[in-house]
């Protein structure tokens, strides 16, 4: 059989180039003990009073993570934030404006230290689980990011990025329960965690707090970073 030239190729796969490829980025967020994700009010008629991730096309320099930091930051001022690939979503219509793909990111943003730098086109904090209607297929993307958060949590420990640096074994479990929805037993909790001894005791208390204060505790990252080859997950 004959090799093609380039041209040749070029002509044959020319239809192929008429779609666009974009990013969509889940950002999650922990506040008043409930998983938070950042939303934006939808700027197309076709979902007008709809809720839509945060998102963009990919220019033809960039690469695909590139693309979702620049998201990040142009509509939220933030950066240096967690932030990981799940899934490809392809549907043929779910775009109206044509053949769109999409590749979904989750990001975890700790909101008490990280407030946002653009608030234009009403963009809003809304608890995950009552969330309902969205924009295109963004309510598939959520609940995909989420699982995939869900499963991420019980390996590593990626939800202390929305934690304070100092944080009571409530507020830790509580964030727990959020993201897994979940009742998790107390007492089980904190001996797991604890026989762990990756949480550092501070020797602090809370402040102004409306209950008895709580000791205080960070991670320690750089006795996980030295023992993550063994570390087998938290596993409840």
């Amino acid at each position: 059989m004959q090799a093609k030239n380039i041209n040749a190729h070029l002509t044959e796969i020319s239809t192929y180039f008429k779609m666009a490829i974009s990013v969509d980025c889940v950002i999650f967020g922990f506040d008043n003990d409930e998983l938070k994700v950042l939303l934006i009010k939808s700027d197309l008629n076709e979902f007008t009073g709809k809720w839509s991730l945060l998102g963009d096309i990919v220019r033809p320099e960039e690469e695909l993570n590139e693309a979702a930091y620049r998201v990040l930051k142009a509509r939220t001022g933030l950066d240096h934030v967690y932030m990981e690939q799940v899934q490809t979503f392809g549907g043929v219509h779910r775009h109206p404006a044509g053949r769109v793909i999409t590749v979904a990111y989750y990001s975890l943003v700790n909101i008490e230290q990280n407030e946002l730098k653009k608030h234009g086109n009403e963009l809003h904090w809304h608890t995950v689980k009552d969330v309902t209607d969205m924009a295109f297929d963004h309510r598939e993307i959520l609940q995909s990011c989420h699982e995939r958060l869900k499963h991420k949590v019980i390996e590593q420990p990626v939800g202390f990025n929305l934690l304070p640096k100092k944080f009571s074994l409530r507020e830790l479990q509580n964030l727990y329960e959020a993201i897994l929805d979940v009742k998790l037993d107390r007492r089980n909790f904190r001996k797991k965690f604890l026989s762990m001894d990756l949480l550092v005791d501070l020797h602090e208390e809370e402040d102004d707090v409306p209950h008895r204060p709580a000791r205080l505790y960070k991670f320690n990252f750089e006795k996980y970073d030295q023992r993550k080859k063994r570390y087998l997950g938290i596993g409840f």
